[in-house]
């Protein structure tokens, strides 16, 4: 099976990920190293995300590790292109000094 995979790197818990795809409705995989493992190898696997009708796609991180996104069409007619990327933290809330 074909995919396009976005591999996101070391990321703490809470942080958004957002994912842009162009073309059809594809299904978003937001999956830990272990799972994506398991994912490419054919084998169970457990993963946040699902079928994507609408772009941009925002997931959020469950847990501090190593991130992998996967798009894939398996089920589905047509093509996509996407892009995946870590959304900045907001900046902290301003303290005025009276």
């Amino acid at each position: 099976m074909y995919f396009a995979h976005h591999d996101l790197g070391a990321h703490s818990g809470g942080e958004i990920v957002e994912i842009t795809l162009s073309g059809s409705a594809a299904n978003v995989r937001l999956m830990d190293s272990s799972n994506f493992s398991s994912y490419r190898n054919g084998r169970n696997y457990r993963c946040i995300g699902g079928l994507a009708k609408q772009s941009p796609v925002r997931l959020q991180i469950p847990s501090s590790g190593h991130w992998h996104v996967a798009v894939d069409m398996q089920g589905l007619r047509g093509t996509v292109r996407s892009s995946a990327r870590v959304l900045p933290e907001p900046l902290p809330a301003i303290k005025e000094i009276p």
